[in-house]
């Protein structure tokens, strides 16, 4: 078995005592870093917080199949962009391997799974998706903003099978801008009732006017429900 790819991370540190941690994954093409600036430049005061720790890794560079072949930093391949095609569940499992670590790292640190909110944009949201359905259903929370699942995706079967067994599962807060061209309004209001109908409580938010990007009053919204799930500690 490969051993598991370290990820290289950007962070913003908490003000004061690291009690909780959000990891978010960056879209196709772009970085950890990227995303931290992007957030930072339509977010005031930044996504920052007293007691939370949020993590920007950066996907490995690979050969990406909708861009004929060409290297980017992506978290899995797909064969291409529609929610149509067979997933490339081995790309994707390989990377849930790499981000399970980086979840691993936190929980050494002292924070539990149930203090983790994982979540991403675009093609990050996807990963997070199958990361919190497949893999980590523990976490606190899933977000994915302007991001859809495959029609038949393994997230579903996941998730209906863990409904079945009367297992807990995160909570999923999803946002999508109603003139996306990439990935299209539709696509992302079908994931929502899909994981809906498997058994996962959802959240679905719709911004109009919003294309494949993300949004001020979009990112407000997930900074107060990323509180919401993830409140400061008590005293011990």
């Amino acid at each position: 078995m490969a051993a598991v790819r370290r990820l290289q991370l950007c962070a913003v540190s908490p003000a004061g005592t690291h009690s909780a941690s959000v990891i978010f994954l960056h879209g196709s093409g772009d970085t950890g870093q990227g995303l931290r600036s992007w957030v930072r430049d339509i977010l005031t005061p930044d996504l920052a917080f007293s007691h939370i720790r949020v993590i920007y890794p950066t996907a490995p560079v690979r050969p990406y199949t909708p861009m004929r072949g060409a290297l980017s930093t992506v978290w899995f391949d797909r064969y291409k962009i529609s929610r149509d095609c067979p997933e490339h569940l081995e790309s994707i499992d390989t990377m849930c391997s790499s981000l399970g670590a980086v979840i691993q790292e936190e929980v050494k640190a002292g924070i539990p799974t149930h203090r983790i909110i994982i979540g991403g944009f675009s093609m990050g949201g996807a990963m997070a998706l199958h990361l919190a359905c497949r893999y980590h259903p523990d976490v606190a929370g899933v977000f994915a903003l302007s991001s859809f699942l495959n029609k038949d995706s393994a997230a579903f079967q996941a998730t209906e099978d863990r409904f079945h067994r009367g297992l807990p599962l995160p909570e999923l807060f999803q946002c999508h801008g109603s003139t996306d061209e990439l990935v299209l309004p539709a696509w992302g209001e079908e994931t929502s009732a899909l994981l809906r109908k498997a058994g996962m409580s959802t959240l679905f938010y719709s911004f109009p006017g919003l294309s494949h990007q993300l949004s001020s009053p979009e990112m407000e919204m997930l900074r107060s429900w990323i509180l919401q799930k993830l409140p400061p500690a008590g005293p011990s």
